[in-house]
């Protein structure tokens, strides 16, 4: 029998094997265990192994009841280890879920959302408005020839606003190429008229600089949003309706506007635009903002005049047009009751925060 003991009975050992099996697959508590025990149990080295090692050495007439025996003990073995198999893995899954489950009642860790700030916030919704209306957005470069901030806009060259004290200066002293820091962004308008047919509808938002000091109510780089509409046959009375139409968008519908005369190189007539307080509708002494005045102060406006049309190469004959320009810090201020420019610029989260 060569590899099987002398004294080993083949069919008495495969019926042992046989009976003990199920005690000792079901005794396997994890799978590397039911691993080991099935190797042990069908392994070159355990009995029902040894007598599969000795089948050559078995006679004729023992052969077919011992390989039939074999067949047998094989089967149960591997039915056995294959069900625990299947236990094992469900119990190994519930173990598993239950170290990785999380509490959902927790409190979890929260960052905090940041947002847009107040003035972007507000450019934003000023813009809307007007892109509502059929205006185009559109930008120019900050760094500005002195031709378009001033003369483009019939700024003359005495005008104090060119004096080096109160212009920001990039290169300084000879007209024709002086470079500045735009003063606001109406050049982008005198821009887009010399390279533009009419109709001109755009509305320019963008950062301007001015030698200012700060204080509650001045910036030297501040925000600034102009519009400008040029076609056949516009009146007066278009200007204001535009704007009477952004006042109740942007303020509510029960506002009303007012203008007053005023002066601008760029425009004739010009005017100042006046919004009625919002918040007490009519001059209530006391009211946080239009402190009893009923009227707040909001953007300047006019007429274009005919020398900006003639320059940007228009017939003045033919087309006519009004501009206006405001401040997104001035009509967040009054529409927040907000007592400085400070704020927008000195990065306090508690006040961010609350817009």
């Amino acid at each position: 029998m060569s590899n099987l003991p002398p004294d080993m009975d083949p069919l008495e050992t495969l019926s042992n094997a046989i009976a003990d099996a199920p005690g000792v697959v079901a005794g396997a508590e994890t799978l590397d265990g039911l691993d080991r025990i099935e190797s042990e149990l069908l392994g070159k080295d355990s009995p029902v192994g040894q007598v599969r090692a000795g089948m050559g050495r078995l006679g004729t007439d023992l052969k077919p009841k011992v390989g039939a025996k074999l067949n047998e003990a094989t089967s149960r073995i591997r039915e056995l280890v294959e069900a625990r198999r299947a236990e094992l893995e469900v119990i190994e899954e519930v173990r598993r879920l239950q170290s990785e489950t999380i509490d959902v009642t927790l409190e979890s860790v929260r960052f905090p959302t940041g947002s847009l700030h107040l003035v972007q916030q507000t450019i934003d919704e000023v813009v809307d408005i007007f892109v509502g209306l059929g205006y185009k957005v559109v930008e120019g470069p900050e760094a500005e020839l002195a031709y378009y901030n001033f003369d483009a806009l019939n700024t003359p060259a005495t005008h104090p606003s060119r004096w080096e004290q109160d212009t920001m200066y990039l290169d300084w002293g000879a007209p024709q190429d002086e470079v500045l820091l735009r003063t606001h962004t109406s050049p982008v308008q005198a821009r887009w008229m010399q390279s533009h047919d009419p109709p001109v509808y755009v509305v320019v938002p963008g950062r301007c600089y001015r030698k200012d000091t700060i204080d509650a109510t001045h910036l030297p780089v501040f925000y600034q949003i102009e519009g400008l509409a040029v076609d056949e046959n516009i009146q007066f009375s278009d200007l204001k309706g535009t704007l009477l139409h952004f006042a109740r968008e942007f303020f509510g519908p029960q506002s009303e506007v007012r203008l007053r005369p005023s002066f601008f190189p760029f425009t004739e007539p010009s005017a100042e635009l006046d919004v009625s307080c919002f918040a007490c509708d009519g001059g209530v002494p006391g009211c946080r903002v239009c402190r009893g005045a009923g009227w707040l102060e909001l953007l300047g406006c006019g007429m274009v005049d005919p020398f900006v049309l003639e320059t940007a190469g228009y017939d003045p004959g033919k087309v006519s047009g009004f501009a206006f320009g405001m401040g997104p810090e001035r009509i967040a201020m009054a529409r927040h009751g907000i007592d400085s420019l400070r704020h927008f610029i000195e990065n306090d989260i508690r006040f961010l925060s609350q817009f």
